[in-house]
């Protein structure tokens, strides 16, 4: 299918640099976890993916288990890099990771280099790539050396298989040591990703302190909360959501009546801003320093519209921030 890009997508949305490096981000990257996988057609995925990059988002973020099943995400990806996006892979900014449950036996999980080359090379398998812009480690792994792991990683930029090199899911310690390990190995990680929204808040203090002190580049996923600081539930629970089918993600317990009023104390928040539950949330994680863009996971254009229009309204008075925070 022939695809010409918008010729203004570089003017859609606002975008921050990571720290010191040469990694700029949008402010709002999409992620291929859940609605890429091997029930989606590469046809719908192309479309999805390019009425993104026409709405200012060059980076798409994987991992090697995103699907379902694990892998699938990825040759998705791989498809419509081949067909869609053809022509424009040096625009795209692509990231993946390893560190979750691939494969049987000792060399199938966690932070080995063994298991960290293997898997990369999978991927880059996958996509159809020569290399990825960034790759991630994306848990701790208490058992293998971290002087390992980050020699993985090392060597990993070093063959060509990445450019640059990032963290997903780490603490502020572990952080702090692996960086250290990496600047030393002269490649340094220049980008983090874990959790942040409204309803998950453990990486506030010490975690974003350590990012800006090591000049890091952050990422957030789950912005929304898996859906919750979204309209979605605001009148019950739909037929096909994910609360409805007790995801493992999302399930009825998570949507407790008072859950349920705080939800709607802070739509009503957002609507005395101008924006809907969702474009709140995701300007509030961009209110910090050092966060540089939202992850976001979409299966539909119009949710990929409304991610983007919460950048025309990033700014919070204190009176704005202290109603929040009573709620939260």
């Amino acid at each position: 299918m022939s695809y010409t890009a918008n010729a203004a997508r570089y003017d859609c949305l606002p975008r921050q640099r990571c720290g010191q490096s040469g990694v700029v981000l949008p402010q709002v990257s999409l992620g291929l976890w859940h609605n890429f996988g091997g029930d989606v057609s590469s046809y719908q995925a192309g479309k999805l993916l390019c009425h993104a990059f026409d709405k200012g988002i060059y980076h798409f973020d994987l991992a090697n288990n995103y699907g379902p099943p694990p892998g699938s995400a990825e040759e998705c990806l791989g498809k419509v890099l081949k067909s869609q996006l053809a022509g424009y892979r040096d625009e795209l900014l692509i990231s993946s990771k390893a560190g979750y449950d691939m494969w049987p036996g000792p060399f199938g999980d966690f932070g080995s280099r063994k298991y960290l080359v293997s898997s990369c090379d999978q991927s880059l398998k996958r996509l159809g790539l020569d290399y990825v812009d960034i790759f991630y480690h994306h848990r701790m792994d208490a058992d293998t050396p971290l002087e390992e792991t980050m020699g993985a990683l090392d060597y990993i930029v070093r063959s060509g298989r990445a450019l640059y090199v990032g963290l997903s899911n780490y603490g502020a310690a572990t952080l702090a040591q692996a960086s250290k390990i990496l600047k030393k190995l002269g490649t340094p990680c220049v980008i983090v990703q874990n959790r942040y929204s409204m309803l998950a808040r453990e990486i506030e203090g010490g975690f974003l302190k350590e990012c800006e002190n090591q000049k890091l580049g952050t990422v957030v996923f789950s912005p929304l909360a898996q859906g919750l600081l979204s309209d979605r539930y605001l009148a019950g629970i739909p037929a096909g959501s994910r609360v409805a089918s007790n995801s493992p993600f999302l399930n009825k317990g998570d949507l407790t009546d008072s859950r349920l009023i705080q939800l709607k104390l802070l739509n009503e928040i957002a609507d005395a801003r101008g924006q809907s539950l969702a474009q709140m949330a995701i300007a509030w994680v961009l209110r910090q320093k050092a966060i540089c863009s939202a992850l976001i996971g979409a299966s539909q254009a119009q949710q990929i519209d409304e991610a983007c229009g919460a950048t025309d309204r990033l700014d919070f008075s204190d009176d704005e921030l202290a109603l929040i925070e009573a709620l939260i």
